[in-house]
């Protein structure tokens, strides 16, 4: 069973920083200029699976509202509930008058947001070489 921690640890924040590298960079070849911004205002969680690092997420408020990102998970950890465990632990930890909540999903992730009531607003776009989608939660 998949358990989700905010972190703010140095040590905890290498494995977020770990799992994202080889998730974006190493399997998805983000630029890693790309992949590094925002981390200083943002608010970082570590998903694990009996101790062991899956994935990592985050989220900031922006000048737009909330911006939920960074989702990665490791590709041992697909398909056992870690993605679900991440959006969750997110969505439960913004602020209760958190009131425009909104993500770019990448194209294989959509259906995983729909299921927590984000709804897909505007075209497709592409973003550090990715196909995805701007998404919006609707509660």
């Amino acid at each position: 069973m998949p358990k989700v921690n905010k972190v703010y640890a140095h040590d905890d924040l290498e494995k977020v920083f770990a799992v994202r590298r080889e998730v974006f960079v190493g399997e998805q070849h983000c630029p890693p200029e790309l992949e590094w911004e925002h981390e200083e205002e943002s608010n970082h969680f570590l998903a694990t699976v009996d101790g062991i690092p899956a994935g990592a997420a985050r989220w900031r408020k922006t000048d737009k509202g909330y911006k939920l990102e960074r989702f990665a998970v490791l590709s041992k950890f697909r398909g056992h509930g870690v993605g679900q465990a991440l959006v969750r632990a997110v969505l439960n930890d913004l602020p209760t008058d958190a009131g425009y909540v909104y993500l770019h999903a990448q194209i294989q992730a959509v259906g995983l947001y729909e299921k927590f009531n984000f709804e897909k607003t505007g075209p497709e776009f592409e973003e550090a070489g990715i196909r995805h989608y701007k998404m919006v939660f609707v509660g």
